[in-house]
């Protein structure tokens, strides 16, 4: 009895918290047909880690990344923008 009770105040009383990590990379395509200064690093914003990123974009050969930065977002990944990071929220700040 003390344990079912126990266990009901546990879930009763506990909030769950969601938070997902945001990765910013900036992605070079490879290709050598391509001269080098027409080619353009652009900056990403994904949830995947740069394992995954690399992985999902054809890998080593496909993509060159470079991770810029990365941050805690608080809330679902069902959102559609992930959150700013915390420098630039204190920028409009």
């Amino acid at each position: 009895m003390i344990a079912k009770f126990a266990l009901l105040s546990f879930f009763a009383f506990s909030s769950a918290h969601a938070e997902y990590r945001v990765y910013q990379y900036l992605v070079k395509p490879r290709n050598a047909s391509v001269m080098v200064t027409q080619v353009q690093a652009k900056p990403i914003r994904s949830t995947l880690n740069p394992v995954a990123f690399l992985s999902y974009n054809g890998g080593k050969g496909a993509v060159d990344i470079t991770l810029m930065r990365t941050w805690m977002c608080p809330g679902s990944t069902a959102r559609k923008e992930y959150c700013i990071h915390p420098s630039e929220r204190l920028a409009y700040e």
